[in-house]
C-alpha cells in the first residue's frame, strides 16, 4: 500500500467495519481454491467474487469480496468478520504451502455514486494504491474505494449502505451469526458466491448434497419494519416460531426462514414486519 494519504472523493465515507487480508505468494491461489466456498480459479487478473470459508458441517464462518490482483496474490475484503482472527484459524491449514496471509493497513470508504472505472466484477487500480469496486445493484449505484484515504464518518450514510447491502441480499453476519448458517440458508446462490462443481474445500460435501438433493428448505426474507428488530429475534409464521434474524440495517432486517410458508411474519413480540422482494444485481 501506498503511505501517501489522499482524500477521498466527495461524498464518500468511511466503512470502519470492513478490513482487509491478503494471500500472496506461489501457491496463494491453491491455497484460497482448497479453502474458499467460491471458484477462485475462474478468476482473473483485476477480477473479483463474493466468497466465503465454511466449518466441516457447511456452516459460514465468514463472507468476503475476494479479489485477484495477480497470479500471486488475493485481497479478501471483509465487511463483518474479523480478519485477524481469520488469518489465525487459515493459518493452520497452510502446513508447506507457499503463502502469508497478512492484515493491510487500508482504508475503505463507500459512496452512492457510479464507479469511474470498475464495472461488474472487474475492479480498478487506480493509482497511489487505490482500488476501486463497483458495488452497484439493481436500484443503487455504489463505489467502494480501497486505499490509504482520509474519508469522514457518517451514522446516517453508513446505515444507508448497510440497509442497501442488505436489501440486495448481502447478510451483514455480526460474531453471534457466524459459523450458524449454510450458504444456501443464506441464499448465497444470488450472488454467485459458491460453487457446487469446484472440487473439494471445508463444507463442500453439505453444500453440494444440498444443491444437488434439492433439500434447501430455508433461505433469506427481506423485511421492513418500524424499527430494526435485534440479531437472533425469533419470527414467528401463523402463530409458530419459523425462523430469527440474521442481519439488521434499520429499518430493514434480513431473515433465515422456510421457503415456503403460508402466511406473514412478525416478530415474537407481536411487531408486524413487512416483507419485500429481494433486489438483484449484486451478484459477481
Amino acid at each position: 500500500m501506498h503511505d501517501k494519504p489522499q482524500t477521498a472523493p466527495a461524498g464518500e465515507f468511511r466503512l470502519p467495519h470492513h478490513q482487509l487480508l491478503s494471500l500472496a505468494g506461489r501457491d496463494a491461489m491453491a491455497f484460497a481454491q482448497a479453502q474458499f466456498m467460491s471458484d477462485v480459479a475462474a478468476l482473473a487478473d483485476g477480477q473479483w467474487q463474493w466468497s466465503g470459508w465454511l466449518t466441516p458441517k457447511g456452516r459460514t464462518i465468514a463472507l468476503f469480496a475476494l479479489l485477484r490482483l495477480d497470479a500471486e496474490t488475493l485481497w479478501l475484503l471483509l465487511p463483518d468478520a474479523d480478519a485477524a482472527a481469520l488469518a489465525d484459524a487459515l493459518r493452520r491449514y497452510v502446513f508447506r504451502s507457499k503463502v502469508v496471509l497478512a492484515l493491510l493497513d487500508a482504508t475503505v470508504a463507500g459512496g452512492f455514486a457510479a464507479p469511474v472505472q470498475a464495472s461488474g466484477n472487474r475492479f480498478a487500480s487506480l493509482g497511489e494504491g487505490w482500488i476501486e469496486l463497483d458495488m452497484s445493484g439493481e436500484h443503487h449505484a455504489r463505489t467502494l474505494h480501497i486505499g490509504p484515504l482520509v474519508a469522514p464518518d457518517d451514522a446516517d450514510a453508513l446505515a444507508r449502505w448497510d440497509a442497501a447491502d442488505l436489501a440486495h441480499g448481502l447478510p451483514r453476519l455480526p460474531a453471534s451469526q457466524a459459523n450458524q448458517w449454510t450458504p444456501q440458508q443464506l441464499s448465497l446462490e444470488r450472488l454467485r458466491a459458491f460453487s457446487v462443481k469446484k472440487g473439494c474445500y471445508p463444507g463442500q460435501e453439505i453444500v453440494a448434497r444440498t444443491h444437488f438433493l434439492g433439500q434447501a428448505k430455508r433461505g433469506l426474507a427481506l423485511f421492513e419494519s418500524d424499527a430494526a428488530p435485534p440479531v437472533g429475534a425469533e419470527v414467528l409464521v401463523d402463530g409458530r416460531a419459523a425462523g430469527s434474524i440474521v442481519a439488521a440495517a434499520d429499518p430493514l432486517a434480513l431473515a433465515v426462514l422456510p421457503v415456503e410458508r403460508s402466511g406473514p411474519a412478525q416478530l415474537a413480540d407481536g411487531a408486524p414486519l413487512r416483507e419485500r422482494p429481494l433486489e438483484g444485481g449484486l451478484a459477481r
